[in-house]
């Protein structure tokens, strides 16, 4: 599977958008550099107000460029980095991916996919009714989360708009992704 990132964004600031950026740099187990999330342990502030010592699973936010179209279709115009999003991707089925699977970004950076973005009322904030669009329930009554996927930053590097993505599946059996 490959893709190609689209758009990078990042924000040292806790603000639900993220300006987009000519690049930005991947540190091995903390995240993107200056971005507000970056940590080895959790930073989202209903996480840390649960347990501030979690691991952070939530170090990189990736985000299918395709859902842009599907929501803007509804009525929903969104842009790159507007969902808070680092990286936004085009081509590649993040959330067909499986838990541990490794999505080289450019030349050198290595993500580890951890699971799905859970989002929350922010959304709504942002714009009313969106949330609706990214979080729904299938045939049998299960949550589907289509906010894009979340992971760990395993080896370092800079990212740019227009870099290759490629993803190697980790050894079977393979887990489904779930909210993290």
């Amino acid at each position: 599977m490959s893709g190609t990132v689209t758009a990078v964004s990042s924000s040292g600031e806790y603000t639900f958008t993220k300006p987009n950026r000519a690049s930005i740099a991947l540190i091995a187990g903390l995240g993107v550099a200056g971005d507000v999330h970056s940590g080895v342990t959790v930073k989202h502030r209903s996480r840390v107000a649960q347990d501030p010592t979690q691991p952070n699973l939530r170090q990189v936010h990736l985000i299918h460029e395709e859902l842009f179209a599907e929501v803007a279709e509804q009525g929903f115009p969104v842009a790159p980095g507007e969902l808070g999003e680092n990286v936004t991707t085009r081509g590649i089925d993040l959330l067909g991916l499986p838990v541990g699977t490794l999505l080289r970004l450019g030349p050198e950076a290595v993500v580890e996919v951890t699971g799905l973005r859970n989002p929350c009322l922010q959304i709504d904030a942002f714009q009313d009714g969106l949330l609706k669009q990214v979080v729904g329930r299938d045939e049998e009554g299960n949550i589907v989360r289509r906010a894009g996927i979340m992971g760990v930053v395993r080896t370092g590097g800079t990212i740019r708009p227009g870099d290759p993505i490629k993803a190697e599946l980790p050894p079977g059996p393979h887990r489904p992704l779930d909210r993290v």
